[in-house]
């Protein structure tokens, strides 16, 4: 069955505030606490990994409690409205801190966004997969979402560097951001509440969390693609982390920060439409694997562009962002997939534990880049907005682009002769729907 746009795009419209929370926050958050506020890379990476490990615990319960509370108005619609309230005001706090924060105050914030977000993304996410069982279908489902995601970076990223955030006190840019985010996830998310039928469930059995994790242990195609999708993530996430440190200090270009940050974005718009075509003509897992193999091709050439050579940046911003509409919208259509695995053989639909898993190796990735790249850069002498030498430039660009492209070469050996085809993803959903 093909879904009418008009239903995905009811579906999708709270991933533009939703997108706030998740890449932007880990490119502007920390370079806000760090240069503005003063604290230390080291103690910015932290306390974002301090937030990480609470995730660990608290994914895993919030994707188990979104598939078995049971209210009458749905269990995705139920836990999806609940969470909204939670990530307005986090988000608020998080972005318009107090000129005095500290790290307590990063990582108490930073938890309670986190929990917020987790608690609304897993039961949008789980609604998407199970509003389509077809192949083709849960692509397209998957590329609005991610669509209206890639539109609410940018508007993440115009706005704080719009208004500023060169100071820490009044309404700067990160607070401006903060606003907004709050206002549209009450506003969007209850829009989505009202008008989106909540999915019909395929269950026929019911399963405790720890016989939920054994089938998920089992599920081999999804340790398969979750591995991939931490490693590309982790790839993703050293280069969006440093990237306002490589176009300031590498480039010598920080009044080139935002438009470039801004093309790029913009170029993964442009780019959603060709993931989808190329998911239809060749598989999502191989259409996937090409585009990351383009982004290692161009991407190697970043530590050779010279200093204030922003055409040359530009140009491989515009590549690489082609790309990352395949990078957000073809694993999630797969994740749809391998949960078929899963419910064909417990006998119960189980996806908001699945992307719980889905989301905890996401935030891990960002998490790690952070708590990784920013320790090792500050070994190299690496200060933000300081004076750096040339060892502490050339670290910063050896960590930005060439550990990346070594890391999506092995997402790319995991996923290259991926076994979950669109035969086999037919031959389950007939399975589930006969039983069902």
């Amino acid at each position: 069955m093909t879904l009418p746009a008009s239903r995905l795009i009811l579906y999708a419209l709270p991933a533009i505030p939703l997108a706030a929370l998740t890449l932007p926050l880990y490119i502007i958050v920390p370079t806000f606490y760090s240069e503005t506020l003063g604290l230390s890379l080291a103690a910015v990476g932290t306390a974002l990994l301090i937030v990480r490990l609470f995730d660990a615990v608290n994914d895993p319960l919030v994707g188990w409690a979104a598939d078995h509370w049971r209210p009458k108005m749905g269990r995705r619609r139920a836990t999806f409205l609940v969470s909204l309230p939670i990530c307005a005001l986090a988000a608020l706090m998080l972005f318009w801190p107090p000129e005095d924060a500290g790290p307590g105050y990063l990582v108490f914030w930073g938890a309670t966004l986190s929990l917020g977000y987790t608690a609304a993304i897993i039961p949008l996410t789980s609604w998407g997969a199970e509003m389509a069982g077809d192949y083709r279908e849960r692509a397209r489902v998957a590329g609005f979402r991610e669509g209206f995601t890639l539109v609410g970076t940018l508007i993440a990223i115009a706005l704080p560097f719009a208004v500023g955030m060169e100071r820490a006190e009044g309404l700067h840019g990160l607070a401006v951001l903060g606003i907004v985010v709050a206002v549209l996830l009450l506003a969007l998310g209850g829009l989505t509440v009202w008008r989106v039928p909540e999915p019909r469930e395929y269950s026929r059995s019911r399963l405790n969390l720890r016989d939920g994790l054994c089938h998920m242990g089992r599920n081999g195609p999804f340790l398969r693609l979750i591995a991939a999708f931490l490693i590309n993530g982790l790839a993703n996430g050293i280069p969006a982390t440093l990237f306002l440190y490589f176009v300031s200090d590498r480039l010598g270009l920080p009044e080139m920060r935002g438009p470039l940050l801004f093309v790029y974005f913009l170029a993964g718009i442009a780019g959603m439409p060709l993931a989808l075509v190329a998911a239809r003509r060749f598989g999502k897992h191989r259409a996937w694997c090409v585009a990351m193999l383009f982004t290692c091709a161009v991407f190697a050439f970043a530590p050779l562009i010279g200093e204030g050579n922003w055409p040359a940046f530009a140009a491989l911003s515009v590549a690489t962002g082609l790309t990352l509409g395949f990078d957000l919208a073809l694993p999630a259509a797969i994740q749809a997939d391998v949960i078929d695995v899963d419910t064909a053989a417990s006998g119960e639909q189980r996806s908001g534990l699945y992307f719980a898993a889905w989301s905890l190796a996401t935030k891990l990735s960002l998490a790690l880049a952070v708590g990784l790249a920013f320790p090792v850069l500050q070994f190299f002498g690496f200060t933000a907005g300081g004076d750096n030498d040339a060892q502490a430039l050339t670290a910063l660009a050896v960590i930005y682009a060439w550990v990346p492209v070594g890391l999506k070469l092995c997402a790319i050996a995991l996923m290259w002769n991926f076994p979950l085809d669109e035969a086999m993803q037919r031959g389950l959903r007939s399975r589930i729907e006969a039983s069902g």
